[in-house]
C-alpha cells in the first residue's frame, strides 16, 4: 500500500512545534464518522493487525492481515527509531516502521486496527488517525492505556465482559468538551473476584465512528484482551524483532 497523503509522512526531525501542528492537520483531515465500503460486521472483511516491537534503536512493525479465523498475509519491516517515545507523539517514532511494512503488503485491508490511539490523543491525531489519514483506510486504535480524555462513569472497578464506556474529550483534548472520542471497552474479564483485566481504550483513527470502531474491535474478540487482528500481529512482532 502507498500512501495517499505523502505530505503528512511522520518526520522524527522535527521540533516538537511542527509535529504537534502536522497533527492539528492530520486531524482537519481525518473523518470521525463511518466512511466503509463493506459491512464491517461482514466475516468476510478484511482486517489488519499492526503492532510494534523494539530492539535496542530498531522499531519493527508488524502486520497481520485476516479474514475471520484465517490468515491472509503477514509482512514487517525494521527501520532505526530516531527519538525516543513521548507521549502524544508515538507516530513520529514509529510511524516509519509501519509505512514501510505496509509497503510490502500485497492485501487492501478493508479495516486496519492499531496497538495505539486514534482520536483519544491531545490533538485528535494518533498513531492510528495518523497512518490512516496517510493510507485513507478505515482504521481504529486500540490502546493498553488511557492517554488523555474523560471516562463518563468511573473505570476504578473491575468492568464486566462487553462493557463500554464512553471517554469524551475534555480540556486537554482539541475537540470540543463533551465530544465522545472513544470508549473503554472491556473486551475479556475473568469470573474469579481475585483478578481482574483493565479495558482497552477504543477511539476511531480514519473513516469510522467512535461506536462502530468499538463494534468492530468486539467483533474481532477471540477470548483474549487484544481483539485477535493485532494479538497475532503482536506475537509476530516479537518472533521477528
Amino acid at each position: 500500500m502507498e500512501p495517499v497523503r505523502p505530505e503528512f509522512a511522520p518526520d522524527p526531525s522535527l521540533s516538537r512545534e511542527e509535529m504537534e501542528i502536522l497533527q492539528r492537520e492530520i486531524a482537519e483531515t481525518a473523518t470521525f464518522s463511518d466512511d466503509l465500503a463493506i459491512d464491517p460486521l461482514d466475516p468476510h472483511t478484511l482486517v489488519a493487525g499492526v503492532d510494534q516491537g523494539f530492539s535496542d534503536d530498531m522499531a519493527t512493525s508488524a502486520i497481520v492481515v485476516t479474514r475471520g479465523e484465517s490468515v491472509i498475509e503477514r509482512v514487517h519491516a525494521r527501520v532505526e527509531t530516531e527519538i525516543p517515545y513521548i507521549p502524544g507523539l508515538l507516530s513520529f517514532r514509529e510511524g516509519g516502521a509501519i509505512l514501510a511494512a505496509f509497503e510490502k503488503l500485497e492485501t487492501d485491508p478493508d479495516i486496519v486496527l492499531f496497538d495505539g490511539s486514534g482520536r483519544i490523543h491531545f490533538r485528535e491525531a494518533g498513531l492510528a488517525t495518523h497512518i490512516g489519514v496517510m493510507l485513507d483506510v478505515p482504521a481504529i486504535g486500540v490502546a493498553k492505556n488511557l492517554l488523555c480524555g474523560r471516562p463518563t462513569e468511573s473505570l476504578a472497578d473491575p468492568l464486566p465482559e462487553g462493557t463500554r464506556i464512553p471517554i469524551e474529550a475534555d480540556e486537554e483534548v482539541t475537540a470540543p468538551i463533551g465530544t465522545v472520542i472513544g470508549h473503554a471497552f472491556q473486551s475479556r474479564q475473568y469470573d474469579s473476584g481475585n483478578q481482574y483485566i483493565n479495558p482497552l481504550y477504543v477511539s476511531p483513527g480514519h473513516r469510522v465512528s467512535a461506536e462502530t470502531a468499538t463494534d468492530i474491535v468486539a467483533n474481532c474478540s477471540a477470548g483474549y484482551k487484544l481483539p485477535e487482528p493485532t494479538r497475532l500481529a503482536d506475537s509476530y512482532a516479537a518472533d521477528v524483532s
